[in-house]
């Protein structure tokens, strides 16, 4: 009796749903590219732009950091605050005259008590000399002033050094010899004109790099047009939308991420398009039809692009569970920014394939007819090749541990990274923001410009001269504290009390740090001093006293240990995202976790690259506080994205080939492919370094670093020896996949005058065929 015919199982198929998705995509094409020009056109004229808010790294600092806390306690106590982020500098190493000095003191007094009406917003000033036995810890006599300026806390950063700039040349003559205006304040604002005036020269190399790179791999002049054209709506869509998302979810975004999202679009759609183009192109020169090779591209690699895409924006996305603002807001613009990109690529690079064709790879001529070459052909000319060394165990294994091993002697530098928060060493040395302030260090100590407060609270704690003098010369012992100035103190002018709490109930000191005050050796020198003060106080007598820092250096401390506390919760978050993808994706447990680790593995050896060079060989006082998890986070995503391109071909042709075949036989091309594309990212991640920062040098060079080793290392040879090692342990379940509709069913509007491949030859978009002479 024979059994009653059921159904195919091909009906249900995802991969039916592909198909249909591939051939609406082709069929829609025109109105797919009026759509999102539309789209570009309508946000770019009715959605303000991206950071148009004014929005900066300033307002990134938590209300309740304990530093700012003190700083308000002091200010309630005082009634004014003795803490400046904007200073004069006046300096002559041959000494400053006594007139000038005598004029510096008159002058802050002035302004103190109101005389310079015109100096509004600012109240105050306070002068500060290195006139021998006045200042603690300063080694020359009379050679500098340091003229601390205060204003009113409603005005903004850049308000705050206009009134400066606006002071010094009403108030100050050549005689004076004034060196610069400098500080945090100053540098903060100078950090994001540099940052917005480097945009438009960044976007045009940027769009250089990555014009010559496709031209030359494509040798066209018409791909890399439409592989920066749907860059560009994609990047106008995020620059437009995003700012909007922002500021309906209340979500600060600084303008300081721009240069970064302009780079990451840029070069992830560019790797979109890399992978479309390839395809294309290849199943050109197989004899593919125009629209047919469309529809087989898109019906491929959508699958691939969208869980690459998903994967990344999970990744960044987990800096949300952060405590810190900065990572706060730093996630939500990446992720968005790499969905649309992902978006725009899905579905507008297949319209343009489908209207251009073989126009696109315009003048190469490399799309023509060209002979078939069967999988057969393919295994047995690579026998001898790289693909077939690697996908032996003999070679495989002790490859596979020989690359580990140089990987982490290549992160070891890394145990010994220090964090900081850069502001006026951020800038580059010649400008004159740094410049004042280097003078400054010279003629006082590195830590002048940022001194840190240590408030002291207690019942008729000011009328205590005996235990707060020798509470002064304990903090002048710790090491790392270059200087003290607190109670009776005489390198202030005389009538100026800043120290002594009008009720008694409070006294402050400034702390003078040997080391630059932002950096990752002052962080630690005030860890260090965090944990000794309840000794301090007790030994000088002060035992019932309530301690507190404030000032810039005690802010970093906060903003450091809360970014390491972050450390973890990110790291499980980002790499369980990308886990839960490459599992449904490859639909595997153990491969994915062995992926995951060599993604690990490179992140780790990018860090201590990082850290040896600016750490160790230019000399750096540590890295930019968020520059190593930023790095990790993006590199741990677009790792993914790797994995997905590089194994995504070989796990589905080894569903009907044992994986080693199925590694040999799909590598070349992938490989090609992910080095290609990772190249361009490389540049346009690496290009950040014409920002005249710091910060931005150092995570250009991590993420330019990390996605070359992440791809010419982990992807072309880890991940592919390590699969081979697994065997068995990873092989994926074979699977019966129906024939794709365009080799079932031809679209009538487009008949296809071929027969249906065989089998043997069905992978033949995996290998290019020989140049022609």
């Amino acid at each position: 009796m024979t059994e009653p015919e059921t159904p195919p199982r091909s009906r249900w198929h995802p991969s039916l749903l592909l198909q249909w998705y591939a051939r609406a995509v082709v069929w829609l094409r025109w109105l797919v590219v009026a759509f999102w020009v539309a789209a570009a056109a309508a946000v770019y004229t009715f959605v303000p732009a991206y950071g148009t808010g004014g929005n900066d790294l300033e307002q990134l600092i938590s209300a309740d950091n304990p530093a700012v806390r003190s700083e308000l306690q002091s200010v309630q106590k005082f009634g004014f605050p003795v803490l400046s982020r904007v200073a004069v500098v006046q300096r002559n190493p041959a000494g400053l005259s006594t007139e000038t000095q005598t004029k510096a003191v008159a002058r802050a007094k002035a302004v103190s008590d109101g005389t310079y009406p015109d100096a509004k917003p600012i109240v105050a000033a306070v002068p500060v000399m290195n006139t021998l036995g006045l200042f603690p810890g300063s080694t020359e006599d009379g050679t500098t002033i340091v003229t601390l300026l205060f204003t009113d806390p409603s005005v903004t950063f850049a308000g705050q050094q206009e009134a400066a700039e606006q002071f010094v040349a009403k108030h100050y003559d050549a005689s004076d010899a004034v060196v610069g205006i400098t500080g945090s304040v100053p540098a903060r604002v100078e950090q994001t004109r540099l940052v917005l005036d480097s945009v438009p020269r960044l976007e045009l190399i940027t769009v250089i790099a990555v014009f010559l790179i496709i031209a030359v791999v494509f040798r066209s002049l018409l791909a890399p047009l439409l592989a920066l054209g749907v860059a560009g709506i994609a990047i106008l869509l995020t620059l437009h939308i995003g700012g909007a998302v922002a500021d309906r979810l209340g979500v600060p975004v600084p303008q300081e991420t721009q240069p970064l999202l302009v780079a990451l679009l840029l070069g992830v759609v560019t790797d979109y398009v890399v992978f479309y183009l390839a395809a294309v192109r290849n199943l050109l020169e197989s004899g593919t039809t125009r629209l047919d090779a469309a529809r087989q591209a898109t019906a491929r690699f959508t699958p691939i692009i969208a869980t690459a895409g998903a994967t990344a924006a999970a990744g960044t996305a987990a800096l949300l569970v952060a405590d810190s603002p900065a990572f706060r807001a730093f996630g939500p613009g990446m992720a968005l920014a790499i969905l649309i990109g992902m978006l725009v690529a899905v579905t507008l690079v297949p319209a343009l394939l489908a209207i251009f064709g073989g126009a696109a790879f315009w003048p190469s001529r490399r799309h023509r007819r060209q002979r078939p070459v069967a999988v057969t052909e393919l295994s047995a000319g690579r026998r001898t090749g790289w693909t077939w060394l690697l996908t032996r165990r003999w070679f495989a294994a002790p490859m596979f541990l020989l690359l580990v091993a140089a990987l982490i002697t290549m992160a070891s530098p890394a145990l010994h990274l220090r964090l900081g928060v850069s502001f006026v060493e951020a800038l580059p040395t010649n400008h004159p923001a740094r410049t004042a302030a280097a003078q400054a260090e010279t003629g006082f100590a590195d830590g002048i410009l940022s001194p840190t407060e240590l408030l002291v609270q207690g019942s008729g704690i000011a009328g205590r001269q005996a235990e707060l003098a020798r509470l002064q010369q304990e903090l002048t012992q710790v090491p790392g504290i270059a200087g003290v100035l607190g109670p009776g103190t005489g390198a202030l002018p005389p009538g100026l009390e800043l120290f002594r709490a009008a009720d008694g109930t409070a006294v402050r000191y400034l702390l003078i740090l040997s080391d630059e005050p932002l950096g990752g050796t002052a962080v630690q020198t005030l860890t260090r001093l965090e944990r000794q003060l309840p000794g301090l106080v007790q030994n000088a007598g002060l035992g019932d006293a309530q301690t507190s820092l404030g000032g810039d250096t005690a802010i970093a401390k906060v903003i450091v240990d809360q970014t390491v506390h972050d450390l973890g919760r990110i790291a499980v978050a980002a790499l369980i995202a990308n886990l839960v993808f490459l599992m449904l994706f490859l639909r595997a447990f153990i491969a994915p976790l062995g992926l995951l680790a060599c993604s690990v593995l490179a992140i780790g050896a990018t860090l201590g690259l990082t850290t040896w060079v600016f750490q160790d060989f230019y000399g750096n006082d540590g890295l930019t506080f968020y520059v190593p998890f930023a790095a990790a986070v993006l590199l741990v995503a677009l790792g993914s994205d790797y994995n997905i391109f590089g194994i995504g071909p070989a796990w589905r042709e080894a569903r009907g080939r044992p994986l080693r075949e199925a590694l040999a036989i799909t590598l070349p091309q992938s490989a090609h492919a992910i080095r290609t594309a990772a190249f361009t990212l490389a540049v346009s991640l690496g290009l950040l370094a014409l920002v005249p920062l710091r910060p931005f040098r150092e995570l250009a060079f991590a993420l330019s670093v990390g996605i070359l080793i992440d791809a010419f290392i982990v992807r072309s040879l880890l991940a592919p020896m390590l699969l081979t090692v697994l065997g068995s342990a990873v092989e994926p379940a074979t699977v019966e996949e129906p024939p794709p509709a365009y080799e079932r069913d031809p679209e009538p509007a487009v008949p296809v005058a071929r027969e249906p491949e065989p089998v043997e030859t069905r992978m033949l978009s995996t290998e290019r065929p020989p140049e022609r002479a």
